[in-house]
């Protein structure tokens, strides 16, 4: 498929781009959720907002009362929201964790309040201070008719403010994922501020009794579903640092043709016009692998997997490059939080980090490819 928009993808992205700017400007709502000491660190109206314009229902089906789209048509949604720092759990809700929920009894009991804005879903599968999915130690024993879960998890996004987590767990048979409400007994929730100001969550689970309804999937079954999951979160999460390292550059570049040193502006000295041509054109690979891998899993393509891994860690590394040259090219004030460019570079991180790095990326498509 060629490597851009259709008429009807621009006209979804315009929409988007003009939902995120009527909203206001980064310091009205990143800063805004930030200093008030928000619990859950984003504004629950725009995600109604989200859901009336039939955002949140990007990936699920017509039949279910969805849109019926697809993960590019999604990515669009998440770098626009990355262009514009807005505080959403769209990722992880509308995007990994309805891609969880298809094709299971539990799409009829949480589906609905997705739709409506009504509900915030969170994944939790990371155990220690990386992205290792391989790596679960969270216990599944069977207790009577369903399943008692005993262990930690960090770093669940929303996990303070959801509803429902979707949980990772090793069961006799192998990895299952459970549909855990948030007031179940035994679940212990410490919320986290993020380096983004963002709100994460430690969950302690303390023998949390779950009926055998609460499996996604098949029992030992989790892997695959796990997969299909991730592979949604990464390429989602792709585009939003696509969206960040484009505004960032923007941000530098209009501030190069402002500032002036030496009785010049600076954007005239070359090698920051060398410098800038160099980010514009990494961004640009990188928005080309994001939009590749969504359109690889739209199509059910055995490549999808490892185009995922290529597009988060292009876009990883692309949007890095973008805030250090960004905040370097800002000089000194670059560092101030009166300067949203600092912002970026928050966000960047946490995005760099969530679903895995660069450097996991590389050594999972190595390994992939017999390396």
């Amino acid at each position: 498929m060629p490597l851009y928009l259709t008429d009807d993808q621009i006209m979804l992205r315009d929409t988007a781009r003009q939902l995120m700017a009527d909203e206001g400007s980064i310091a009205s709502q990143l800063r805004k959720y930030r200093d008030m000491g928000c619990k859950d660190g984003f504004g629950h109206a725009l995600w109604k907002q989200l859901a009336e314009l039939g955002f949140t229902g990007i990936l699920i089906g017509e039949d279910q009362g969805g849109l019926g789209l697809g993960h590019v048509e999604a990515g669009i949604v998440m770098e626009e929201i990355g262009r514009n720092l807005t505080p959403s759990p769209f990722l992880v809700t509308a995007v990994a964790v309805v891609e969880a929920l298809k094709g299971t009894p539990h799409a009829q009991r949480w589906f609905p309040g997705i739709l409506s804005g009504d509900t915030v879903a969170a994944l939790a599968v990371d155990e220690g201070p990386k992205h290792r999915p391989d790596h679960i130690e969270m216990r599944a024993e069977r207790a009577g008719n369903g399943f008692r879960l005993t262990g930690r998890k960090q770093f669940v996004v929303q996990g303070a403010s959801a509803d429902l987590i979707v949980v990772a767990a090793l069961a006799e048979e192998g990895v299952t994922l459970f549909a855990v409400e948030k007031d179940s007994g035994g679940l212990e929730v410490e919320g986290v501020r993020l380096a983004d100001s963002s709100i994460g969550a430690r969950l302690d689970f303390q023998g949390v009794d779950v009926d055998s309804d609460a499996v996604i999937g098949e029992v030992g079954g989790g892997s695959e579903v796990l997969g299909r999951v991730l592979n949604a979160g990464r390429a989602g999460a792709a585009s939003e640092m696509v969206g960040l390292g484009s505004a960032a550059m923007a941000m530098t570049v209009d501030y190069l043709k402002q500032r002036k040193q030496f009785g010049r502006l600076i954007g005239e000295f070359q090698a920051l016009q060398h410098r800038s041509a160099h980010l514009y054109s990494e961004l640009e690979i990188a928005r080309s692998a994001a939009l590749k891998a969504q359109q690889l899993l739209d199509e059910g393509s055995d490549e999808a997997e490892a185009m995922v891994s290529v597009a988060k860690a292009k876009a990883g590394r692309a949007s890095t490059l973008a805030v250090q040259e960004g905040v370097q090219m800002h000089g000194g004030i670059g560092m101030t939080d009166e300067y949203d460019i600092g912002l970026y570079m928050k966000r960047d991180r946490v995005l760099n980090e969530l679903f895995g790095d660069p450097a996991y990326h590389a050594d999972k498509l190595a390994r992939m490819k017999g390396y």
